[in-house]
């Protein structure tokens, strides 16, 4: 027998994307076909304006496709509405960004649990806190951020982004703002996320270190992926 091929986590499919400034049309990105498996860590890289943030965006459904298709979770994201695409992106994605972002009135456990609430889930204390621990933070859970060291914040901010289990997890430069022994300990925690969990990784970043770690490594272009990438 054939083994039945798995759907792939993320997958794009001759995806561009334009934009108009004044009366010009910009194009973002250009007949960009990328697939990402359960597990994959792939980096994304390139100069500022190749189109990194914008493959970013369309890959987590915050914005769509001028043309191609994206698929999330085998979803196609041009054919929801816009409550589908909430649904979609609070069930299947989560995001870790370079400022943490973390709400600064609310404490670590309450910055965990805000996406179990804001989807109405039960048990969101426990699973914040079960996550919390998974990142070995547990016992910040009373703190607010500001008491909190930049890499305890990221690793707060990945919690957070891993609370409710998605397919794929979303990184722009999320070591930008930290230094070389603490973005190692981000390193270590994102290859875990990647072998332990299962969880498909889309990173953009400029870290040799972290290009180095992935699984794979595509390169941006004016939009496109370069043949070397």
């Amino acid at each position: 027998m054939v083994a039945e091929r798995l759907m792939p986590v993320l997958r794009l499919e001759k995806v561009s994307k334009d934009y108009v400034d004044g009366n010009q049309r910009v194009a973002a990105l250009v007949d960009v076909s990328l697939e990402l498996n359960e597990g994959e860590f792939v980096t994304v890289v390139g100069r500022s304006g190749c189109g990194k943030s914008t493959l970013l965006h369309l890959a987590g459904a915050m914005d769509l496709p001028t043309s191609g298709r994206v698929w999330i979770a085998g979803v196609v994201t041009s054919e929801l509405n816009d409550p589908g695409l909430v649904l979609l992106r609070r069930e299947a994605v989560g995001h870790i960004f370079q400022s943490f972002e973390l709400l600064p009135t609310l404490t670590v456990a309450e910055n965990v649990e805000l996406p179990l609430l804001l989807a109405g889930k039960n048990r969101a204390r426990e699973h914040a806190l079960e996550t919390l621990g998974w990142v070995e933070l547990a016992e910040l859970a009373g703190r607010m951020p500001h008491q909190l060291s930049g890499g305890q914040m990221q690793r707060v901010a990945i919690a957070r982004a891993l609370v409710h289990s998605p397919k794929l997890l979303l990184a722009d430069e999320p070591t930008g703002n930290l230094d070389t022994v603490t973005s190692n300990v981000i390193l270590a925690l994102l290859r875990r996320i990647s072998t332990e969990r299962g969880t498909a990784i889309l990173m953009a970043t400029h870290s040799l270190e972290l290009i180095a770690a992935a699984h794979r490594s595509i390169r941006l272009r004016d939009g496109r992926i370069a043949p070397d990438g």
